[in-house]
């Protein structure tokens, strides 16, 4: 069958040809419908991320997908249910983590990612897995199904955000996404039709004309230029921010953010930085993180619950935002180009069939 995968010491995504899975008892086998690609993905094919499956010379790629059961072989689904599969699995037997169905919280070494860590990816024409690592979703997600995938990574920050204010009453009216890449973009759209954001921001570093700009405002948010004002100097040109989502992997932002936080405010970190080494005030920023009530928390991954959330956040959209996110779906004989940045180019997609 066909996959799009990376091999060891070559150069960009190539087409193979690898044997179509066998399923494993109490595993569905799905044919592949669309295949999501995002900044993971780069970082896993430029080596900066992830790591090979054992013995293998390549990997798989794709994390985002969505398919169709194609043999249940023995799940509770039935022949042509549509499925989004989760991400990690776990490294060996089953752990506590995996085990109370919260493998996003598990720590590093005990668990495999699909398509990014030690484990193969969606970019196939078929894939397996076991049953409670497949969410089913309704037929007309069949073109923006993979969607959910990381939608439930923002569902959880946005959860992980008012679970950190529990102890009292969080009103957040102010909402600021730093990044106007595809996830910036769903979350800001998550954000703006979220009953307790009365306003929201998005932070970038694109000229007009723009489509993400346009997105942006079209959402009714609005833009912000970080050439022209900085994260730290969001308060004093809009206001005080009370919930920030950050998507840049710029590690400054993480500590801008401080600043740009109204009191009992919370920012959730998402971008994963290199190493950077930077000046800060750490003292000035502890003494404003604790005076002023404010929260740093990291959030990674997602689990079953996000995948559900994320549902219901994705037929909440406008129906115009997916088609203006998705700027290109290719064949797989074409995934290469679907790996090419440009001004133009939000998100792209592999698609190997359709419902």
């Amino acid at each position: 069958m066909r996959a799009v995968a990376v091999r060891r010491g070559e150069p960009g995504p190539q087409l193979i040809d690898v044997p179509e899975p066998t399923s494993e008892s109490g595993e569905a086998l799905v044919r592949t419908l669309r295949v999501g690609i995002d900044g993971t993905d780069h970082e896993v094919i430029q080596g900066n991320h992830g790591g090979y499956p054992d013995g293998e010379d390549y990997q798989i790629l794709g994390h985002e997908a969505v398919g169709v059961v194609e043999d249940p072989n023995g799940t509770d689904f039935d022949g042509g249910d549509l499925v989004v599969p989760t991400v990690r699995r776990p490294a060996g037997e089953p752990n506590e983590y995996f085990e109370r169905g919260e493998p996003d919280v598990a720590p590093d070494g005990t668990y495999l990612e699909r398509g990014i860590v030690g484990a193969h990816g969606y970019m196939s024409e078929y894939f397996t897995s076991p049953e409670e690592y497949l969410v089913p979703v309704p037929d007309e997600f069949a073109e923006t199904g993979f969607l959910v995938e990381p939608i439930s990574n923002s569902e959880k920050s946005i959860e992980y955000a008012y679970a950190s204010r529990s102890a009292f009453e969080w009103t957040p009216d102010s909402g600021l996404v730093l990044g106007n890449g595809p996830l910036g973009l769903l979350t800001l759209a998550m954000l703006v039709t979220h009953d307790d954001f009365d306003r929201a921001y998005c932070l970038g570093r694109r000229d007009r004309p723009d489509p993400t700009i346009d997105i942006i405002e079209k959402l009714g948010a609005t833009y912000v230029d970080s050439r022209e004002t900085p994260v730290d100097d969001i308060p004093d040109a809009h206001e005080p921010i009370d919930f920030v989502y950050e998507a840049t992997g710029y590690a400054p932002h993480a500590f801008q953010t401080v600043d740009a936080l109204a009191p009992n405010g919370v920012a959730a970190l998402l971008g994963i930085p290199g190493d950077h080494t930077f000046e800060i005030d750490g003292g000035r920023l502890h003494r404003d993180i604790v005076l002023q009530n404010k929260a740093l928390l990291g959030s990674v991954n997602s689990n079953v619950r996000h995948y559900e959330m994320a549902k219901a956040s994705l037929a909440g959209f406008p129906d115009w935002l997916t088609d203006e996110l998705i700027t290109g779906v290719y064949d797989p004989e074409d995934a290469a180009k679907a790996f090419e940045s440009g001004h133009d180019v939000i998100k792209t997609v592999v698609e190997f069939d359709t419902l």
